[in-house]
């Protein structure tokens, strides 16, 4: 008798604690968590021998529900004329995380090996447009999240982008450079 009042007793206070008391992030609604936040730096550039990547947003607040303006830019800033860079479907990443949820939202990327020319002092620039994945094991909030913002609607949040450009250079004598040339950025969106 007092085996089964335990584990009735254990399993209502397991019921309680599922519930939770705080407020509902599942449906997007981290207004009370939002103003912990304070957005830092929406533009950020970072040298790396003959390239200067930069990372930027357009706004430091966007509206929910909206898109977001970011975009990441890759400057050849070297000796020669233009360089041919090797990359991946594009040499620029834009991997996320939404604070207030603890959400990661990561950037997939097909995998050709692609060439771009880039021309001294004619920054190669590219906008975000989307991304993020899920699958059917993930909780139903997340999958929801996942949709609005690989569609870049994105709800409400205090984001941090951290991107970066990846790619390689060969020299003449076919010596290869390896660059991943880092930022991080962030914004907010709010209702």
């Amino acid at each position: 008798m007092i085996v089964r009042s335990s584990l009735f007793l254990l399993t209502v206070i397991l019921l309680l604690a599922g519930c939770g008391t705080g407020e509902d992030t599942a449906n997007g609604d981290s207004s009370s968590n939002i103003g912990d936040f304070t957005v830092k730096a929406t533009e950020a550039e970072t040298t790396d021998g003959d390239f200067i990547y930069r990372l930027v947003s357009e706004k430091e607040e966007y509206a929910s529900g909206g898109p977001v303006e970011v975009y990441a830019e890759l400057e050849y800033i070297g000796d020669e004329e233009s360089i041919d860079i090797f990359h991946a479907g594009s040499a620029f990443y834009f991997p996320m995380e939404e604070e207030t949820r603890d959400y990661e939202i990561h950037y997939p990327m097909i995998e050709p090996l692609l060439m771009t020319t880039l021309t001294k002092g004619e920054p190669l620039r590219e906008k975000y447009s989307g991304s993020g994945g899920y699958s059917d094991l993930d909780d139903a909030a997340y999958i929801d999240f996942s949709k609005q913002v690989m569609e870049n609607q994105f709800p409400q949040g205090y984001y941090t982008v951290n991107g970066y450009a990846d790619f390689f250079t060969e020299s003449p004598s076919g010596e290869k450079t390896d660059y991943q040339i880092h930022a991080e950025i962030d914004f907010k969106v709010i209702d």
